[in-house]
């Protein structure tokens, strides 16, 4: 027990921005998320991984209440942003998506331009007043995203005209835009090529320094590249949780083990 209190001291040297506590997610009668805590701390990458269908993108979509949008799926439990629980009555999920940005496994810019795609967030959120201040948040949204040297001098061109790297980067941009504090990236490079994967994963680096980002992936390697802290899900439990050096080297739970030596999986 005495460790416990330990680590729970050395944790909150770092903020904690989101926290989960006994979290259940149900589709009709399957239990697909059983009991999971997680601690998400401020300025850290956050990876999530495990085998296919384990749970680890149902509990992402709870960060940010995209499961809302289901009809049959029902969560429970307590998640916290910044001390405030996102599930209260009196939370706006729209508002709550400004706050916890969230980037999908396939590229999905909007059909309009590549400045319109970026200006959308702060548009509907009221952020910014007046023209000057839109294209001011456009380009630095853009240069967050690293993207902005790319595009600069198209910005009226369609989003959906660029390349696959490019239309990630600009749905990062898309999602930086509202100034969120966390960003959720659900296996942001599967449909990528090495090369955007590479850029991309360069960028999450990058990101960190501002947001708490949390990242789906099902690559061990390239949890092992980007993330500080990794969360082991198999079978909608949260086997193991810790920081990603210790999950990849030394792990506590023989079910990481044997899902990190590819022996499960």
């Amino acid at each position: 027990m005495n460790d416990m209190r330990v680590t729970e001291r050395t944790v909150t040297d770092k903020q904690i921005k989101m926290k989960a506590r006994k979290v259940q997610v149900f589709y009709s009668d399957n239990h697909a998320i059983k009991d999971v805590d997680v601690d998400i701390e401020d300025k850290t990458v956050t990876a999530f991984i495990g085998p296919s269908g384990c749970g680890k993108s149902t509990f992402l979509r709870c960060l940010n209440r995209m499961n809302d949008t289901i009809d049959v799926c029902r969560v429970e439990g307590e998640i916290d942003l910044e001390g405030e629980d996102i599930y209260d009555a009196k939370v706006d999920p729209v508002q709550l998506r400004a706050k916890v940005g969230m980037v999908f496994q396939k590229p999905n810019p909007f059909p309009k331009s590549i400045y319109d795609n970026v200006a959308y967030g702060p548009r509907i959120h009221g952020l910014a007043r007046g023209k000057a201040e839109l294209d001011e948040i456009v380009e630095k949204s853009l240069r967050r995203a690293a993207i902005w040297n790319e595009v600069k001098d198209r910005l009226q061109a369609p989003g959906t005209g660029l390349s696959g790297g490019q239309q990630q980067r600009l749905c990062i941009a898309r999602a930086v835009a509202t100034s969120p504090e966390v960003l959720l990236m659900d296996e942001p490079c599967s449909a990528l090529d090495p090369i955007a994967t590479a850029q991309v994963e360069e960028l999450i680096d990058e990101l960190r320094e501002r947001y708490s980002v949390v990242i789906v992936t099902h690559s061990m390697q390239q949890a092992a590249r980007v993330s500080q802290k990794t969360a082991f899900f198999h079978l909608g439990n949260l086997v193991e949780f810790g920081e990603t050096s210790k999950i990849f080297t030394n792990p506590d739970d023989p079910r990481t083990e044997s899902y990190i030596t590819g022996r499960i999986g």
